[in-house]
């Protein structure tokens, strides 16, 4: 589904998703960068890109992806995702 439509959010995250399953957080973590290449508008992808960069040990990687989140929802007013975005990126250690 990804290769006949790249831009399609919904199957970018899903194929994400199905890479952290796998173990696959590489793999992953690329997929949340193209949704988010794509799609930035897509808040989900900006907290499951950085827990996964996290799991990498990218913690400032994560960090920017984190902050970035927050700058989109604040924008786009979704609360919800604001604040576990926020929440995930009070929880870095300095």
């Amino acid at each position: 589904m990804v290769a006949q439509n790249p831009a399609d959010a919904f199957a970018r995250y899903g194929l994400a998703m199905e890479f952290i399953k796998g173990g696959e957080l590489g793999n992953a973590a690329a997929e949340f960068r193209a949704l988010l290449e794509h799609n930035p508008n897509y808040a989900a992808a900006y907290f499951h890109g950085g827990q996964v960069l996290e799991k990498l040990g990218d913690l400032e990687q994560a960090r920017e992806l984190y902050a970035k989140g927050i700058e989109v929802t604040a924008r786009t007013g979704d609360q919800h995702a604001r604040s576990e975005l926020q929440a995930a990126l009070d929880m870095l250690p300095i």
